[in-house]
């Protein structure tokens, strides 16, 4: 009998970029399926709030190819649907904010038995390539602001 082994990566995902693609390829490569949780608008303090509404940002990164399903967060409790899902890891990307030890105690906590791991930073391939959403917003108020 073969187990799926099931993956979870989390972000905001507002403007779509080569690095947010380079991270959800690297989440699913750690398993056999990646489910994605994209933050909702009131759980985002860490940065900017995002620009996109959460509805549209999931759609986004459930077109993509390495993901098998994006769904929202919960709106109150960010450890809900990872409840739900039961992964075998969560796969941060490289420069999250989270705390992977604070992580781990909550799912210990909660009794939920995954592991956490990061993917790699992914660096430009040309001069021009932009790969945050911060550096985007700030190119287009450069330009047309």
């Amino acid at each position: 009998m073969s187990s799926t082994r099931t993956v979870i990566a989390q972000g905001t995902f507002d403007i779509l970029h080569p690095g947010h693609v380079h991270y959800l390829e690297e989440a699913a490569a750690m398993g056999d399926e990646l489910y994605v949780i994209v933050a909702r608008k009131a759980n985002v303090d860490h940065k900017a709030k995002p620009i996109c509404p959460a509805t549209q940002r999931r759609d986004v990164v459930d077109a993509l190819e390495a993901v098998d399903e994006a769904i929202l967060g919960h709106e109150e409790d960010i450890f809900v649907p990872i409840e739900e899902i039961e992964p075998d890891v969560i796969a941060l990307g490289h420069d999250q904010h989270h705390d992977d030890e604070a992580i781990e105690a909550e799912l210990e906590r909660r009794g939920i038995d995954c592991v956490v791991e990061r993917a790699s930073a992914r660096e430009p391939k040309r001069d021009d390539e932009l790969l945050s959403t911060r550096l985007i917003v700030e190119r287009i108020l450069e330009r047309r602001g």
